[in-house]
């Protein structure tokens, strides 16, 4: 009696709410059912553990290798302007919307389904499928900044020369010598500490025979699963602690390489290179597709990452705030970047006495491994500026690495509390020795290889069409005026008309517009000086269709085991089953105490 009373009036206060019915986006606009909730879900500890959470997540390695690169290639300054317009209309409103979700509906990616649009439930099973793909290349790139952190403790580091056993007739050091020839065939200290020592890609012919594992590799991947694991495997209690280090360590490393690489000679060059505007780069599709790629990457709505984090928060947090806060900081965060990247840059064309666009055409990790290491070995302090700058890339990787899992942790538990809700240390352990496992073809002599292959196929374009699919979910079938409620139900007031007109149709085409371009012309696949045969193609095209796939096969079972005619059936699959209010919200709704 007491709980149909309570909710009684619940439905009362919400249906006044609510208004007319949102029968421009949402065919079904009938009032769902409302249930209470208990106060039994976890919660952050402070504010400030969900922000450094979120903004971990979102600052990774790309915002120190992907952003400057981009920028310099499209336009240096030019590329400002679309990038900022992108994000604006495309990004941002992504990011709010996921953030406003999680915490309405206080639930992982995919039960969430249930309460929005229960046929598009495949959305949230594709996502632990992406996460997972991540996860077996990823950390892998951290477990090479670990080799990197461990050999940099030397009073010498070890791709400063070429008298090194790896090293071939090739390697040319030009640093402290005069009139040394660099050719085509040239290789630096480094880059061959990179290939030949930490990947050993030498002994690898391609992903048809890729090698045996490397046990030093795996090794540094087992300590960094071990980390994660002891950061996640109590929740959001231990993880929000690990992120006040792992999230901000790396901006103090940022700020102490910034001020390094601006007292080097030739640093004005690579600035001016970074920033130097091309006015007529703006001309060009491509510019905007990488600018709309770049800002929806970085800022990382689709993934599930920031529907899990915000599910933690209080009912009334101001989420629109965080949304606002988090991704500037993310944008100005790669935009430092640039600067940290380039004064380096500029000293190295210094050093070799050619261009910034001849030391500049290495991108990705190669970046990071081969090129920026190579000027922190010839600097005044070398051994300092090694350990630091692989400390912030491990703590840059780790912070994503928890998010990432934790959007599979929490979207699973929260399916199947009957199983998990007591064993999540299990579940955890189990999960991390999953990723453990397919990690390990990334450890191989050609294990660069597959982490190309999966991070160009196994991400790539699903995650822009899960993301696409999403929008359309939330904005079209669960109807923007009834999110605009949600919304207002949990800051007092609804989102102003600009977000409405972004989430309903600037952002969804925003994900369109990079979904249509990357399948007409897709980049051709190389790393170093291997070309992906046609058949890793196929096999990549695979990858990604193995998680998008569950959208359309969830459908489908949904359609086929809910009785009744086909209308009756889509009318059910479209529905949202209930609509969560949390007990501790109910004062807000001015409801009289039941006795």
């Amino acid at each position: 009696i007491l709980n149909t009373q309570i909710n009684s009036q619940i439905n009362s206060k919400i249906l006044s709410a609510q208004g007319p019915s949102n029968t421009g986006y949402n065919n079904n606009p009938a009032p769902v059912p409302v249930i209470t909730q208990t106060n039994s879900r976890d919660k952050w500890s402070k504010k400030m553990d969900f922000l450094l959470s979120v903004i971990g997540f979102a600052v990774d390695l790309g915002n120190v290798w992907r952003f400057p690169y981009i920028c310099y290639q499209n336009g240096g300054g030019a590329f400002l302007i679309p990038y900022i317009v992108m994000a604006i209309f495309g990004g941002v409103p992504l990011f709010y919307m996921e953030l406003a979700l999680g915490q309405f509906h206080r639930t992982g990616a995919i039960s969430i389904w249930k309460h929005i649009c229960p046929i598009f439930k495949g959305i949230g099973y594709a996502i632990c499928v992406i996460a997972l793909y991540v996860s077996f290349y990823y950390n892998t790139i951290i477990a090479w900044a670990l080799f990197y952190f461990y050999s940099s403790f030397a009073s010498v580091l070890p791709w400063t020369n070429c008298d090194n056993a790896w090293n071939t007739e090739n390697c040319t050091n030009y640093f402290l010598k005069d009139n040394v020839t660099w050719n085509n065939y040239s290789r630096s200290p480094a880059e061959e500490f990179y290939t030949r020592n930490v990947l050993e890609i030498h002994k690898s012919d391609g992903l048809h025979n890729v090698g045996g594992v490397r046990w030093q590799l795996m090794l540094c991947l087992f300590l960094i699963f071990t980390i994660v694991y002891f950061s996640l495997w109590k929740g959001v209690k231990t993880s929000g602690k690990v992120v006040w280090v792992t999230a901000t360590l790396p901006y103090v490393v940022l700020f102490i390489l910034l001020i390094r690489g601006a007292t080097l000679p030739g640093a004005w060059k690579g600035v001016v290179f970074y920033l130097k505007p091309k006015w007529e780069k703006l001309f060009e599709t491509s510019v905007w597709v990488d600018a709309a790629a770049q800002i929806f990457f970085s800022l990382g709505p689709g993934f599930g990452v920031l529907l899990a984090l915000s599910s933690y928060n209080p009912f009334t947090n101001n989420c629109y705030r965080d949304a606002i806060v988090t991704s500037l900081v993310n944008c100005l965060t790669s935009f430092m970047s640039g600067f940290v990247i380039f004064t380096v840059l500029g000293y190295m064309a210094e050093k070799r006495n050619v261009n910034v666009e001849d030391v500049a055409r290495d991108k990705g990790p190669s970046l990071l491994f081969i090129t920026y290491p190579e000027a922190i070995a010839n600097m005044t302090g070398s051994t300092f500026f090694a350990i630091i700058f692989f400390v912030m890339m491990i703590t840059l990787g780790l912070d994503s690495t928890f998010g990432g899992l934790e959007a599979i942790i929490t979207a699973v538990m929260d399916e199947y509390p009957g199983y998990l809700a007591n064993r999540r240390e299990l579940f955890v352990l189990g999960l991390v020795v999953v990723c453990f496992l397919g990690s390990l073809s990334t450890l191989t002599n050609g294990g660069a290889y597959v982490v190309k292959l999966l991070e160009e196929f196994g991400v790539g374009s699903s995650i822009i069409a899960v993301g696409f699919l999403e929008a359309i979910a939330v904005s079209w079938f669960y109807g923007i005026t009834r999110f605009s409620n949600d919304i207002k139900s949990m800051l007092g007031y609804s989102p102003g008309l600009f977000w409405k007109v972004c989430w309903v149709a600037i952002s969804p085409a925003f994900l369109a517009y990079i979904i249509v371009s990357s399948l007409l012309k897709p980049p051709p696949l190389q790393l170093f000086d291997y070309k992906y045969p046609d058949w890793s193609i196929t096999v990549g095209y695979v990858i990604g269709a193995s998680s998008f796939m569950w959208i359309p096969i969830y459908m489908v079972y949904k359609l086929v085991w809910t009785p009744g005619s086909l209308k009756q059936r889509l009318a059910v699959c479209l529905r949202p089953e209930r609509t969560i209010m949390p007990e501790i919200h109910a004062d807000s709704l001015n409801m009289s105490p039941v006795p």
